[in-house]
C-alpha cells in the first residue's frame, strides 16, 4: 500500500478533504484515516464501526479520527482502545497531525458540548494525558481539537478541487452561520467562511484543463457564500465569474442550495444558462410551517413550493431534490402530512428522507419526542411518495436524447438532470439489450458531437464523457439507453 488508507463517511465535502488529506499524509503507509460524520446517531454508529473494523483488518496500523464527529465529540474517539489520534477539523489539514512522532498541542477551551459533563471530563483527562506517544497510553489516545469556531481563515486546500473519476468538486466555502435546532454540524465546521473567486476560477480552470467536463461546487451552506469577502459577492456572482472566465468547462452543478438564499442572479442563471445543468437540491426539512419554525429554518412552506414553481415555469425541465426529516419533535400527524403534500407539489423526483434522530446538545434533543417507530413508519412513507414522482419522471423521459456523463465501465453515468442512465450497446437485428457493455465495443459516438468527445478519455474508455444518449426504456431504477 501506499500512502494512507481513507475511510469516509457523509457528505462530498468530507470526500473533498479526504483527498486533501491523502496528500497532506503521502507516505503514511501504515496510517488509517477516518474522516468522521455527526449528522445523524446513525453516522456516529456507522463511525465507530468503521474504526473497529479497520483495526481488526489492519491490527498494526495507526489508527487517525478527524470529522464532524471527532470535532464535536473527541473525548469519546479518543476513548476507543482502536484509536491512535483524534484530530479536529482544523488539524486535519496540517500534514504534522499525520506523524507519529509530533506530540499533542493543548486543546482548548470548546464552546460547545454535546455530551455534557462526561464529555468535558473525557477533555480534560485527555489534555493532562497529551504528551504521552502513541500507544503509551491504554486509557486515552492523543486529542488534537481546537475551537472550530475560533477559525476565521479559508484554508488553501479549499479551492483545490476533488476529482472523480468522471466529475471533479469544488469546495466554495465551509462552515455554517445559522443554527438550526436539529444541526450539530455548525458545531464541527465553524462559522461560515468562503474560498476568494479567484482561487475558484483558477481551480476551476485547471480541472478543464485535465479533462473534466462537469464540476459541482460544493460546501456545508454553499449557497451563504461570500458575505465575508471583500465586497460581499453573491454565489450567482462567483458562478457568473466561473462560466465567464472558463468558457470551456461545459457542465457546472451546485451540490445543494437553500431556497431562501437564492437571489435574482442565482435564479436567472439556473432558469437560463445552459451550461448551469437543470438540477437542483433543496433544503427544505419539513412541509410544516410550524415544524419549520421549531426547526428555526428561515423559509415557510409557500416560499418552497413558490420557488418550484418559478424554476420550472421558466424551465420545465428542471429536476427538484429535497431533504427532508421525518417525525421532528412536536410532528403531529397533520403535521407529516403537509410534507408529504410538499413532495407532490414540488415535484420532488429526488428525496433524501431521514427520520429525525436527537443530538445530544442541540435545542431539538430537549424537544417533546415523536416514537422512533412513527418516525421511521413516516419516513417510509415520505419515501414511497418521492418514489412514485421518480418513476413517473423517469419513465417520461422514454424516448428522448439525452448527455450523459459516463461514471463507471460499465456504461453507467447521469443525464443533465441528474436522470441515472445505464448506456447499452445497440442492439442487432433480433436481439434485446447485453447485460453488460463494454466502452470500446459497438459504441459509437453521434456525428456532431463535440470535439473533447472524440479525443481519448483519461485512462481508456468512456468514463468522465459526456454521450449523446438516446433513452430507450426504464428497468425501474434506471433509465436504459444507447449511444444516438
Amino acid at each position: 500500500m501506499s500512502g494512507p488508507e481513507l475511510i469516509t463517511l457523509g457528505c462530498r465535502l468530507n470526500a473533498a478533504e479526504s483527498e486533501a488529506m491523502r496528500r497532506l499524509a503521502a507516505g503514511e503507509d501504515d496510517l488509517v484515516i477516518v474522516n468522521s460524520c455527526a449528522v445523524t446517531n446513525e453516522a456516529v454508529r456507522q463511525t465507530r464501526q468503521a474504526i473497529r473494523r479497520a483495526k481488526r483488518a489492519r491490527p498494526d496500523a495507526r489508527v487517525v479520527v478527524t470529522g464532524c464527529a471527532a470535532q464535536v465529540d473527541p473525548g469519546s474517539f479518543a476513548a476507543m482502545p482502536e484509536v491512535t489520534r483524534v484530530i479536529g477539523n482544523r488539524e486535519k489539514f496540517l500534514a504534522q497531525s499525520f506523524t507519529p512522532t509530533v506530540r499533542a498541542e493543548p486543546v482548548e477551551a470548546l464552546p460547545f458540548s454535546s455530551a455534557g459533563e462526561e464529555r468535558r471530563t473525557d477533555l480534560r483527562q485527555a489534555q493532562a494525558e497529551r504528551d504521552f506517544p502513541f500507544g503509551a497510553n491504554p486509557a486515552h489516545s492523543e486529542i488534537r481539537v481546537s475551537d472550530i469556531m475560533a477559525v476565521r481563515e479559508t484554508a488553501p486546500h479549499l479551492a483545490a478541487g476533488f476529482a472523480e473519476r468522471a466529475r471533479a468538486f469544488v469546495e466554495v466555502q465551509n462552515g455554517c452561520d445559522h443554527r438550526c435546532t436539529f444541526c450539530i454540524i455548525p458545531y464541527g465546521r465553524g462559522n461560515s467562511r468562503s474560498v476568494p473567486a479567484g482561487l475558484l476560477v483558477e481551480s476551476v480552470k485547471k480541472l478543464v484543463d485535465e479533462g473534466f467536463e462537469e464540476v459541482v461546487l460544493t460546501g456545508v451552506d454553499v449557497t451563504s457564500y461570500g458575505p465575508d469577502l471583500p465586497g460581499a459577492p453573491s454565489l450567482g456572482m462567483l458562478i457568473e465569474r466561473i462560466l465567464s472566465r472558463v468558457p470551456s468547462l461545459p457542465r457546472l452543478r451546485l451540490s445543494s442550495l437553500d431556497c431562501i438564499e437564492m437571489d435574482d442572479r442565482l435564479f436567472d442563471l439556473a432558469t437560463s444558462e445552459p451550461r448551469f445543468m437543470p438540477h437542483l437540491h433543496m433544503s427544505f426539512q419539513s412541509g410544516d410551517d410550524l415544524v419549520l419554525k421549531r426547526m428555526k429554518r428561515r423559509h415557510c412552506r409557500a416560499q418552497a413550493i413558490e420557488t418550484v414553481a418559478r424554476l420550472k415555469a421558466k424551465r420545465p425541465e428542471i429536476a427538484i431534490g429535497a431533504d427532508l426529516i421525518a417525525g421532528f419533535p412536536t410532528e403531529t400527524d397533520a403535521m407529516h402530512e403537509n410534507s408529504l403534500r410538499l413532495i407532490d407539489e414540488c415535484d420532488v423526483v429526488m428525496a433524501h428522507i431521514f427520520p429525525f434522530s436527537p443530538k445530544n446538545g442541540t435545542p431539538a434533543a430537549r424537544m417533546p419526542q415523536v416514537p422512533p417507530a412513527v418516525a421511521k413508519e413516516r419516513a417510509r412513507g415520505l419515501r414511497e411518495a418521492s418514489a412514485r414522482w421518480r418513476e413517473a419522471w423517469l419513465q417520461a423521459l422514454v424516448g428522448t436524447t439525452q448527455r450523459v456523463l459516463v461514471e463507471r465501465d460499465n456504461g453507467f453515468g447521469h443525464a443533465e438532470n441528474f436522470a441515472p442512465v445505464q448506456i447499452k450497446a445497440p442492439p442487432l437485428e433480433g436481439e434485446g439489450f447485453g447485460e453488460g457493455w463494454s466502452p470500446r465495443k459497438r459504441l459509437r459516438v453521434s456525428a456532431d458531437a463535440t470535439p473533447t468527445q472524440t479525443l481519448p478519455p483519461r485512462g481508456g474508455g468512456l468514463v468522465g464523457r459526456v454521450v449523446e444518449t438516446t433513452i430507450v426504456g426504464f428497468d425501474g431504477e434506471s433509465l436504459i439507453g444507447v449511444p444516438a
